[in-house]
C-alpha cells in the first residue's frame, strides 16, 4: 500500500513538472535583460529622425541598427519592423551633393551614407520628406537610392504611429 502511495506521488510529480514546462514554452520569449520586453510580442519602431549633424547621425545609426538587429528583439515572437524617416535638415545628410560641407565633416558624410546602406541591407525601411527637401533646396536627382520617397514626412510618422509603431523623435 504504501508503495503504490510513493508510486502515486512521483506519478503526480512527474505530471506536474511536465505541465509546467509545457506552459513555460508556450509563454512569449523571456525578456533578459530589458525588463521593459516582457510580453512585448513585437517591437515595431519608427524614427522621427530631423538631426542635421552628420557627426552625431554617425553615432546614432549604429544605435538604430542595434535595435533591429538585438538579440533580445530578435527573440520576440513577431520580426522586428524599423522605419527612418528623414525630414528637417537632415535631408542634407542623405543627398550626395557634399557643396557648402566643410572638410572636416566630410568624412562623417561618407560614414552616414556608409550606415545608410547598411541600413538598408539589414531591412530597415527609409523614407524622405520631399517638401523638406523642397524647403532645403536639395536637387532630388542626388537623393541616395535606398531611401523612399514621401510627399510630407509627418504624414509617413503619423501614419506608423497610427499602425501602432513607437515613435522615437532624433531631433
Amino acid at each position: 500500500m504504501v508503495t503504490k502511495f510513493y508510486r502515486s506521488v512521483r506519478s503526480l510529480t512527474v505530471i506536474a513538472f511536465s505541465l509546467a514546462v509545457l506552459a513555460l514554452a508556450a509563454m512569449p520569449a523571456a525578456a533578459g535583460e530589458y525588463a521593459a520586453l516582457t510580453g512585448v510580442k513585437g517591437l515595431d519602431s519608427v524614427f522621427d529622425f530631423s538631426l542635421g549633424s552628420a557627426e552625431v547621425a554617425a553615432v546614432i545609426f549604429p544605435a538604430i541598427l542595434d535595435v533591429h538587429q538585438n538579440k533580445e528583439v530578435r527573440t520576440l515572437p513577431a520580426a522586428p519592423r524599423s522605419v527612418i524617416v528623414f525630414h528637417g535638415k537632415a535631408v542634407q545628410l542623405i543627398s550626395t551633393d557634399r557643396k557648402g560641407v566643410e572638410k572636416k565633416e566630410l568624412e562623417a558624410y561618407d560614414k552616414v551614407a556608409g550606415f545608410i546602406r547598411q541600413l538598408k541591407k539589414a531591412g530597415i525601411k527609409m523614407e524622405v520628406c520631399m517638401y523638406a527637401v523642397k524647403v532645403f533646396g536639395i536637387d532630388p536627382a542626388t537623393l541616395m537610392p535606398e531611401i523612399d520617397r514621401v510627399g510630407n514626412g509627418f504624414i509617413a510618422v503619423l501614419g506608423y504611429q497610427a499602425q501602432g509603431y513607437s515613435v522615437q523623435a532624433i531631433p
